[in-house]
């Protein structure tokens, strides 16, 4: 999870025939290459699909879900200008987290961990 600001960055999933949760609201990230850590997954797919770079010590929250990961970072607003939207999803946009929360198109264990942060940080 993204946040530029205090905004969360979402991208549009693709409605390729056999990808899970199709057209709906995702974050930056994806699978592991070979002996690549959970961070460094992170990091190298945040840079591929939005075109930002993001340190190891930005990544402020993880989590484990099953055999999946989750890290958020923050960075600033204006970091927005910098984004570079690749191949994978139909588009991206900024959005409030609790509006992500509410989605009915949010992909439902994503509203799960966004709330579960959120409520750490004390914003339930």
């Amino acid at each position: 999870m993204l946040f530029l600001g205090e905004d969360l960055l979402v991208i549009r999933r693709d409605h390729t025939p056999g990808i899970p949760w199709p057209g709906y609201l995702d974050f930056p990230g994806g699978g592991r290459e070979e002996n690549e850590s959970p961070e460094a997954c992170a990091l190298r797919e945040t840079r591929e699909e939005v075109g930002l770079e993001v340190s190891e010590p930005q990544l402020v929250w993880r989590r484990q879900h099953g055999a999946s990961w989750f890290f958020v970072a923050h960075l600033p607003a204006a970091r927005a200008g910098d984004i570079s939207f690749g191949d994978e999803g139909e588009g991206w946009q900024l959005m409030p987290p609790r509006e992500y929360t509410e989605r009915d198109d949010a992909i439902p264990h994503f509203r799960a961990l966004l709330s579960t942060y959120l409520s750490e940080r004390g914003e339930a």
